[in-house]
């Protein structure tokens, strides 16, 4: 698993995502609270980081890149609404991360097709593993 300051990072990663329409709604801190719940980061270290921001860093593998996109997708589906400049973040948090442009671009239309826009880790995973190779 990631190091504590790793968490963090992924955190703050997905509270600056949260933030890209300038607000963040309870659905968004909910997910926030799940995510920091399952990677033991106490609720008291998640509100601080609300507040204080800390670097972000890459993930160091890919596989921990594509599980951070799913997360950054889930989120951006979380409230059942997709703005453009959320998708367009997400496509350029996904280019920052090294990931390849045409899956990065085929998660976004297919989420449309599952429920909540919420797609199965292994439909990503396959996407990702096709772009490969």
């Amino acid at each position: 698993m990631n190091s504590y300051q790793d968490k963090l990072s992924i955190l703050s990663e997905l509270i600056a995502f949260a933030r890209v329409d300038y607000k963040l709604k309870e659905d968004e801190y909910d997910f926030l609270l799940s995510v920091a719940n399952l990677m033991k980061v106490k609720k008291t270290s998640l509100d601080a980081l609300l507040k204080n921001t800390i670097e972000i860093s890459t993930p160091k593998t890919q596989l921990d890149r594509i599980v951070q996109f799913h997360r950054l997708l889930l989120l951006m589906n979380v409230d059942n609404e997709q703005h453009e400049k959320e998708i367009e973040k997400l496509h350029n948090i996904g280019l920052w991360m090294g990931l390849p442009p045409s899956a990065i671009t085929q998660v976004l239309e297919v989420m449309h097709q599952y429920p909540n826009m919420a797609v199965p880790p292994e439909i990503l995973l396959n996407i990702f593993r096709a772009h490969y190779n």
